[in-house]
């Protein structure tokens, strides 16, 4: 077939697909058109919104090798940057929501996950549903990055750059939040307390990185659209990020959701040994012959499962042991990521599972064991034959199968589904730490100079100013600031020594700032010097 025949024909699969399914009015997608008795899948989720267009996005970004394509190129950025705009609407109208989080934490206080398909009105309440999904809203802003940076246009006003500056404070201290991860619940007997997810950190890891500098307004942007993100909490998400993994939390060992973190689309981790651990702690744990697991002694779905009860003690999850349902959307990940890490052989195995799990040649949510086959496949894992569930397509798994067929087909490359080429950082094992010394007089300048310790003093460092960190961090609490929108700025944290170790433009101004924990006001302890050495080091 010619090229034109070739995407014409993804071009009927994606527009029956998905883009029959999205909302003329709101651009919204809905997650299926199931309605059982594990919720309505009508509705629209912000992840699986993100996730289920990236499908109609690479089409678009393979129209554009045609020189006549009929305008199916534009139809579809535009049905990108519809549903992208859609949900930013939705979320736009809980900027209560956004400037209450960034403050407390609560998730009482959290953007809500899923919102109505016709409206985008909010479907539950705040204390009905897990809420405060860390990695759906780090996935909107990450992938508002890659697709602004292809070229699309999905930010039109300054209020809108100021809301998505307030979002990268409502994920900035994802290192630090226990929140309901990916499958919208909390440990793993559901019990009601959210948990530190390795995947959250990860994609809001990646979103600060995509978003840090990053002008929303694309070539048309001035400094005005610029997003600002602190480098501590980029440090802070890759430590915590480090020391969870090859573990989602801590009452899961793992989760394929974390193939979203190590890979496409947040490429979070640097270090290929503990990426390269970490995936196969997920294929030993966690692999069958219809999809992954989504984590070991996972209910969800089997057919023993109570769905009117959402608590399981601890010693009763062994009933789910070696009978979890199995996600064929898993292989679509490890499609993608043979394809970025440039392994053909394993995409090409994944895509062709997926091609014999396709029912009616769609992919089905999950595959699960039937109750006559528990005893077998308990006692032999993996051997009994399974069923697809009703919910067919989970438009989010048939998106990635698409995409990946597209990179496969050499219609769209890596690089154009990753503009800023995420999947090629790579950090310095044995980064170097400098510090410049600014005496407070000319008197201390000679004493510190008759011990070969060069400085200079802040007449000497002119034009630069020298200010307190404390001023650094008012300063901050303006970015972002929207009085129609009821937003401040960044909360008056104190800054981290990372975010002190720049310097700045301020109003046309110069400036420079000692660390925080050199403000004499702040403590008494700070005029020990001993005390001081020790901070020094452990900055």
């Amino acid at each position: 077939m010619s090229l034109k025949e070739t995407l014409d024909s993804y071009y009927q699969e994606v527009s029956g697909v998905i883009l029959a399914r999205q909302h003329p009015v709101t651009g919204l997608l809905p997650a299926s058109t199931a309605v059982n008795e594990h919720g309505d899948y009508r509705d629209a989720w912000v992840r699986d919104n993100v996730y289920s267009i990236l499908a109609v996005w690479g089409l678009a970004l393979a129209y554009r090798k045609l020189d006549d394509d009929e305008g199916r190129g534009y139809a579809l950025e535009h049905s990108v940057i519809k549903l992208m705009r859609g949900l930013l609407f939705a979320m736009m109208r809980q900027s209560d929501k956004v400037e209450a989080f960034k403050k407390s934490l609560r998730p009482l206080d959290a953007l809500h996950a899923k919102y109505d398909t016709a409206s985008a009105d909010t479907v539950v309440a705040d204390d009905e549903w897990g809420h405060l999904q860390l990695d759906a809203t780090s996935l909107f802003l990450l992938m508002l990055a890659q697709m602004t940076a292809s070229g699309l246009q999905i930010i039109y006003t300054l209020d809108e750059v100021n809301f998505v500056q307030n979002l990268v404070y409502y994920i900035a201290r994802a290192y630090r939040t226990p929140d309901y991860g990916i499958w919208e619940r909390v440990d793993k007997t559901n019990d009601g307390e959210p948990e530190l997810n390795a995947s959250s950190v990860g994609m809001a890891k990646a979103a600060l990185e995509a978003l840090d500098g990053f002008n929303l307004f694309g070539t048309y942007g001035a400094q005005a659209s610029v997003v600002h993100v602190l480098p501590d909490n980029i440090a802070r998400a890759r430590i915590t990020l480090h020391s969870l993994l090859p573990r989602e939390s801590s009452s899961k060992e793992t989760d394929a959701a974390l193939l979203s973190a190590i890979g496409f689309p947040a490429f979070a981790v640097e270090d290929e040994e503990l990426v390269t651990k970490t995936r196969a702690t997920i294929l030993d744990k966690l692999s069958g012959r219809y999809g992954l697991k989504r984590f070991l002694r996972d209910g969800h779905q089997t057919v023993i499962e109570d769905p009117h009860r959402l608590h399981y003690e601890p010693e009763e999850l062994y009933q789910f042991a070696d009978i979890e349902s199995e996600w064929p959307l898993f292989f679509c990940y490890l499609a993608l990521d043979g394809l970025f890490r440039d392994e053909p052989n394993q995409a090409r195995a994944y895509l062709e599972k997926l091609e014999r799990l396709k029912v009616g040649g769609l992919l089905p949510e999950l595959y699960f064991v039937p109750e006559a086959d528990l005893k077998a496949e308990r006692a032999e894992p993996g051997s009994q034959t399974r069923q697809p569930n009703d919910n067919v397509p989970l438009v989010w798994a048939q998106s990635l199968f698409v995409l990946a067929r597209l990179v496969k087909d050499e219609l769209v490359s890596i690089h154009d589904l990753d503009p800023l080429g995420r999947h090629q950082l790579r950090r310095a094992s044995s980064p170097t730490v400098q510090a410049v010394l600014v005496a407070e007089d000319e008197d201390l300048q000679l004493e510190l100079a008759g011990l070969g310790v060069a400085a200079q003093t802040p007449k000497d460092i002119l034009p630069a100013e020298l200010r307190s960190a404390s001023d650094l961090a008012a300063a901050y609490a303006r970015v972002g600031e929207n009085a129609s929108l009821g937003l401040t700025g960044r909360p008056k944290n104190r800054l981290l020594s990372l975010s002190t170790s720049r310097v700045y433009r301020i109003c046309g101004e110069t400036v420079v700032s000692p660390p925080a924990f050199l403000d004499t006001e702040a403590f008494y302890l700070s005029l020990d010097p001993a005390y001081l050495l020790e901070r020094l080091q452990s900055e």
